[in-house]
């Protein structure tokens, strides 16, 4: 499902939520850093889960992040998160590395070989996971230890 991409930061987004401003600001500059030489991807879900901060149609989100934004990643249609009616991309970031979102702007890393290699909470600034995110763009195209593949692909 990701394979088209090479690594990919998979975040649940609300346009309601204390975190939005920040989270956008954020994911457009890392992917201003980190895009331009199509190895790096962010794949945003909007979620309405955790406090209805996404009320808005899909029509409504997108014109919300282009206008307010002008984002320039993959804003997908809304989908849940968690629960028995979560998306399934969704069940496989949650179950392959054990944790679940418990509120918006959750960032799940997926490496190139569609392994997820680690997970952030709302409250950790995309600044504070930079320095991994450029670490796996890095390992690109090199070849890992077996020991390295620690979870199911996507």
């Amino acid at each position: 499902m990701l394979r088209c991409y090479h690594v990919v930061l998979v975040v649940n987004v609300a346009s309601e939520c204390g975190y939005t401003d920040d989270h956008y600001r954020s994911l457009i500059r890392l992917k201003n850093v980190m895009g331009p030489e199509k190895k790096f991807e962010i794949l945003a879900f909007p979620c309405n889960q955790f406090g209805n901060q996404e009320p808005g149609t899909n029509e409504e989100i997108q014109q919300f992040v282009s206008e307010v934004y002008r984002v320039h990643f993959p804003v997908f249609a809304k989908v849940d998160v968690i629960g028995e009616t979560a998306h399934e991309a969704w069940k496989f970031l949650t179950s392959s590395f054990g944790v679940t979102p418990n509120w918006n702007f959750w960032k799940y890393l997926v490496d190139e070989d569609g392994l997820v290699v680690n997970a952030w909470g709302p409250k950790t600034p995309v600044e504070d996971i930079f320095h991994e995110i450029k670490e796996a763009v890095g390992r690109i195209g090199f070849q890992k230890p077996q020991n390295m593949r620690r979870r199911t692909e996507l």
